[in-house]
């Protein structure tokens, strides 16, 4: 007898297959990252199209064959519709996807990603705001995702020696995985310096508080190293990850 296995997942990926035919790839509530085939879901006859698509979260059905995952329903739970209506939004979900996919590669339950993964995208999907918060949200999630990964950094103290920082000589490194101090420097000769309003940035972050975040008045110079440290930082943990 054939088991029919039912959970709740986000669709971060899909590829087109032969004709009709579709795989997803699903971050879902009770196993973690799944890759699914879709039988003739392209088909507009198809009863699972309207259930299962990009950027959804869905209650899906399915069951395990010899060599794959076989869709049998999908029910959409939310649609995230304003994403792709916005090509802002559009991109830094993708980009969040991407984050997924490389950086998750097999079936391992973590119900923190998938409140995370949620959570941002309900955010980016219902606030009507400029690019820098857009943005943000983007980073908000990185940062965080990160975390839940064992990547979090350390930004309390040196991540090299564990001492008090001096919020006029700090140093950001991907080896140490965190901010340093200049005492440090000889041990980490590819950290970049970095100004306290950064670190403090990430630390809000990291606090999870959206109300504070909106509300951030960030220096341009400062977001352009904001976002070059981040970027750097996710590079890093991904090569290691891979």
């Amino acid at each position: 007898m054939t088991t029919h296995y039912k959970t709740r997942g986000f669709v971060f990926k899909k590829s087109d297959v032969n004709e009709s035919d579709r795989n997803f790839s699903v971050f879902t509530e009770d196993y973690g990252r799944l890759d699914i085939y879709a039988k003739a879901i392209r088909k507009s006859v198809s009863k699972l199209r309207s259930g299962m698509d990009s950027f959804f979260i869905s209650d899906i059905e399915f069951i395990q064959g010899k060599k794959r995952k076989t869709l049998t329903d999908a029910q959409a739970v939310e649609k995230f519709c304003n994403l792709p209506q916005t090509p802002q939004k559009f991109r830094l979900a993708n980009a969040m996807a991407s984050l997924l996919d490389d950086f998750i590669k097999g079936q391992q339950k973590d119900r923190d990603i998938f409140n995370l993964i949620n959570e941002t995208f309900f955010e980016l999907n219902n606030y009507a705001l400029d690019s820098k918060p857009y943005t943000l949200i983007y980073y908000y999630f990185l940062w965080n995702f990160l975390s839940l990964l064992g990547y979090g950094p350390q930004v309390e103290k040196c991540a090299h020696c564990s001492v008090k920082l001096d919020p006029y000589n700090l140093y950001f490194s991907n080896k140490s995985g965190g901010v340093i101090c200049k005492k440090c420097l000889n041990h980490n000769e590819q950290a970049v310096k970095i100004n306290s309003d950064a670190v403090k940035l990430i630390r809000l972050i990291l606090k999870k508080d959206w109300q504070i975040i909106f509300k951030l008045k960030i220096e341009p110079a400062c977001q352009n190293l904001f976002q070059e440290i981040s970027n750097n930082y996710c590079s890093y943990n991904s090569l290691k990850n891979n």
